[in-house]
């Protein structure tokens, strides 16, 4: 069974908020979040599960996504993807149940960009290229159980980058 793994960089936050943690984003950004759930949307991505960190700059980037591309799906929020280094975000990924076929992670960068990169290698070029900016997003194709997840082993299928 081939499987669809979608990472997702949140987009642009504000620079300050309470706390870095509770930092919004701001119009550009969810115009941007709102693209890519275009984007998305038209390549057929459909998830039947999203981790999404609890931030709140991720959780609106998610919302401005999933409303654009008409998913109704609730996320799961993930504390441990805030500060996650990409081990973490990996071992997110390989506890999903093998019954999920198409997945959405949101999170934030460094980890988000570095994990894009060593899930497929061959295709690192192209993401490097793009320098994984906010609300970026990388598809990757997987055949195999999440369990079994691990650096090389996807198949980059598609790069998308804000465009304004």
């Amino acid at each position: 069974m081939t499987r669809v793994l979608v990472i997702v960089r949140h987009a642009k936050a504000e620079a300050y908020g309470a706390t870095d943690h509770e930092r919004p984003l701001t119009e550009r950004g969810i115009t941007a979040a709102a693209q890519a759930g275009t984007w998305l949307a038209g390549r057929g991505v459909t998830p039947d599960r999203a981790v999404v960190s609890d931030a709140v700059r991720t959780r609106q980037t998610w919302e401005a996504m999933a409303a654009e591309a008409g998913w109704t799906l609730e996320p799961e929020l993930d504390s441990s993807l805030y500060e996650a280094d990409a081990e973490t975000a990996l071992d997110v990924i390989r506890g999903l149940e093998d019954d999920v076929t198409t997945t959405v992670v949101v999170g934030h960068n460094p980890t988000m960009a570095y994990l894009a990169q060593v899930l497929d290698v061959e295709g690192a070029s192209q993401l490097a290229a793009t320098g994984f900016p906010t609300a970026a997003v990388a598809v990757f194709e997987y055949d195999g159980p999440w369990a079994d997840l691990a650096e090389a082993s996807t198949r980059l299928v598609d790069v998308h980058v804000e465009h304004g």
